[in-house]
């Protein structure tokens, strides 16, 4: 293997090491929630999230060096969904997110 061949692996493997770290943080703060949280905020269940987040997680360990492949991304869009979307919802409801406050006032 050439340098460039050495170098694509170590890409990949930074990349499935940041893959498979937001997918476990992903699944961990689904677990941290309760189970009226989610209503609350207006998204699914608890199951729900645990089920999608967990799959991702599963799925993101065994496409670890093949992070590119459709299941990798499948499995890093799951978790980057919960991420972007329901954990903010989350932490309004539970009060430990942000007031919308920037510096000089709100948004």
């Amino acid at each position: 293997m050439g340098v460039i061949g050495n170098a694509q692996s170590w890409v990949l493997l930074v990349l499935g090491v940041a893959a498979l770290g937001v997918e476990i943080f992903a699944f961990v703060d689904a677990l941290r929630h309760s189970t009226q949280a989610y209503p609350a905020a207006g998204k699914r269940t608890k199951p729900f999230w645990l089920a999608i987040t967990g799959v991702c997680l599963a799925v993101g360990f065994l496409t670890f060096r093949g992070v590119l492949s459709i299941f990798g991304i499948v499995a890093f869009v799951g978790a980057a969904v919960y991420l972007a979307d329901v954990r903010p919802a989350l932490r309004q409801v539970t009060g430990k997110g942000s007031n919308s406050s920037g510096p000089y006032g709100p948004w």
